[in-house]
């Protein structure tokens, strides 16, 4: 066998085991070390060396010890080490659990349910004002948390049971709570841009400039859908009774946003703000949220040292998560890479001839499928490595294809048959919802994923206007 194809058999078996539901992280790590022990193997290296030590008496080691030592005495361990030390090390990569802390806590906080009651009465006179509020406290809360499943959840939890209680459709309800929940993963300070960063080399505050505008449109054509849909067929969302709600002067509905919408939304665009205008590097503004999150939790009075610990616990496993699959990753793309793997996709790709949109379009339509059994974490550290090296080629900037990635994600939590979003609402849900209506009411965001890539193409000003004009 030819190195090339053992890389080729070394990916085959990484996505066999990823379908049989074997963990991500040390699937990576085990092919990663395993192949790359075939890869570094050197007699000269590892046993024969301390045989000459052994016959020139420069070494009391027993056999047992020599063929334990040498069998350690392979490069691939060093590289091992190594790449763990470089992921432990990574500036970039600090933000991540900083990020985490901040949303667990606001999670915890007992702020979202509050903020979605205000939303909807103040949204009361809207056709769909209940699906608009949800949609708005998905956007935000999925913004400030950047973690899909605990968004669904606990927006499942909140605003369906309301939403089915005022005689909503079924479909309408759960899909606007599924789209809403994986906007966090897009829209600024979004972790999935910081691990994008972290593995192409483009400096996080440019990507969260650019991807500011496009996450801010695809939320905007959500609501445009939300709205014009519940004009259309006013049956999907009857409007709400004055007794159901009761009466609110506008002074009221101003103090009420007052109290909950504007704390939550000033603390992120504080943070993001201090990033997108250099007042504070992302690891800084990330320990600011993380601050401003722990005082606002207070301010609410819901700080207690319980939910500090779980906030805590569950930062710590989120973030361990995340660095054991960068160190998993990049052994595994090392061995991969030095077998001969990269450079027989990229002659493969580049033999094609396809044209630089043909190549988008086909790299987009792999990202999408691939989004049906993995989640984002594991397609960025994992798969856009092997077309980061391609993009020179085609004449594309890594920067526009990061926003593209990351849009064309919004799709992995929405594509049946793995759509994790369904999944999650389904867990919580009450039992006459049926997964197949969830899915059904996701499918019309999926188009509107499709129409938002279309945009940004045709419009590539979306991605680069707002990094441009403050960086340059």
């Amino acid at each position: 066998m030819t190195d090339p194809f053992i890389a080729v058999v070394m990916l085959l078996i990484l996505i066999l085991a990823i379908f049989l539901g074997f963990p991500v992280a040390f699937t990576l790590m085990a092919l990663g070390v395993g192949f790359g022990y075939y890869a570094y193997f050197d007699d000269g290296r590892m046993w024969r060396a301390y045989e000459r030590a052994v016959e020139d008496g420069a070494s009391t080691m027993t056999q047992w010890e020599q063929w334990v030592g040498g069998f350690f005495n392979n490069r691939i361990f060093d590289l091992f080490v190594n790449q763990t030390y470089s992921v432990m090390s990574n500036d970039v990569l600090t933000a991540i659990p900083l990020f985490l802390f901040m949303g667990y806590i606001v999670e915890r906080a007992n702020i979202i349910d509050r903020l979605f009651s205000t939303l909807y009465i103040a949204t009361r006179r809207l056709p769909g004002a209940m699906a608009v509020a949800a949609l708005v406290t998905c956007t935000l809360f999925a913004t400030a948390t950047g973690i899909v499943g605990a968004v669904v959840t606990l927006m499942g939890l909140l605003a369906l049971p309301a939403m089915l209680n005022a005689r909503y459709d079924v479909r309408y309800a759960t899909g606007v709570i599924c789209a809403g929940g994986t906007l966090g993963i897009l829209i600024p300070p979004s972790i999935l841009l910081i691990v994008y960063a972290a593995t192409s080399g483009v400096s996080v505050v440019r990507m969260y400039a650019a991807a500011l505008i496009p996450g801010l449109m695809l939320a905007g054509l959500y609501l445009v859908y939300v709205i014009g849909r519940a004009m259309l067929q006013p049956r999907l969302a009857p409007k709400p009774r004055d007794e159901d709600i009761g009466e609110h002067t506008s002074g009221q509905v101003a103090w009420m946003l007052l109290t909950s919408f504007v704390p939550l939304a000033f603390l992120i665009f504080a943070v993001l703000g201090a990033i997108l205008f250099g007042i504070a590097t992302p690891s800084e503004a990330a320990a600011i949220g993380a601050i401003g999150g722990i005082a606002l939790a207070a301010a609410y009075g819901a700080l207690t040292w319980q939910r500090l610990k779980e906030s805590v616990y569950l930062t710590a496993r989120t973030s361990a998560m995340v660095c054991w699959l960068f160190v998993g990753s990049a052994t595994f793309a090392s061995i991969f890479a030095y077998l001969g793997g990269q450079q027989l996709v990229s002659e493969f790709v580049t033999g094609l001839d396809m044209s630089p949109l043909m190549f988008l379009i086909v790299a987009q339509l792999i990202i999408f499928v691939l989004g049906w059994p993995l989640e984002w974490t594991e397609i960025i550290v994992i798969f856009i490595p092997i077309f980061l090296p391609l993009l020179a080629h085609f004449q594309i900037d890594p920067l526009f294809f990061g926003i593209l990635v990351a849009v064309n994600l919004q799709t992995a939590f929405l594509s049946p048959p793995m759509a994790m979003s369904a999944y999650y609402l389904k867990g919580i849900a009450p039992k006459h919802v049926q997964l197949p209506d969830i899915f059904m009411g996701m499918m019309p965001y999926m188009a509107i994923v499709i129409f938002c890539l279309v945009l940004i193409y045709v419009f590539p000003q979306t991605v680069y206007w707002l990094p441009n004009l403050l960086y340059g």
